[in-house]
């Protein structure tokens, strides 16, 4: 599958739906980037179930200030709505699999729990003060 350009007026579309989303934070300019490009390319037709989107920081500078974008590339992975990772920097091919096999394996039901236990602790902690 190729990728899917990201941008303001679908982000939030595209990774608050079902399944794994993966976001690639780029420029034209950042060689790094240029690196990992087709590292995530290749992953994207390798795992076609899953959606692989692009997002260009230059022409994307709202959306990518919002997100707290401040090192390129950076890899964001959603599951079922959920941010599951975030990390700057290129990923090798071998760990960009490595981290799909693991969002893949992860048990949603307990993800989703723990988010809600954070949330309440986050909630009670702002009551209380």
């Amino acid at each position: 599958m190729a990728t899917v350009e990201v941008t303001d007026s679908n982000f939030e579309q595209l990774v608050s739906k079902p399944g794994i989303v993966l976001v690639d934070f780029w420029a034209d300019w950042c060689g790094p980037c240029r690196m990992f490009g087709p590292v995530f390319e290749q992953a994207s037709e390798d795992n076609p179930d899953m959606v692989f989107g692009k997002l260009n920081t230059e022409v994307q500078q709202g959306l990518a200030a919002a997100l707290e974008i401040r090192s390129i590339p950076t890899l964001m992975v959603f599951r079922d709505g959920i941010l599951l990772f975030r990390q700057a920097g290129a990923l090798p091919k071998a760990a960009l699999q490595d981290l799909i096999s693991q969002v893949r394996g992860l048990d949603m039901e307990k993800v989703r729990a723990e988010v809600e236990k954070a949330k309440d602790t986050e909630a009670g902690a702002t009551t209380a003060n």
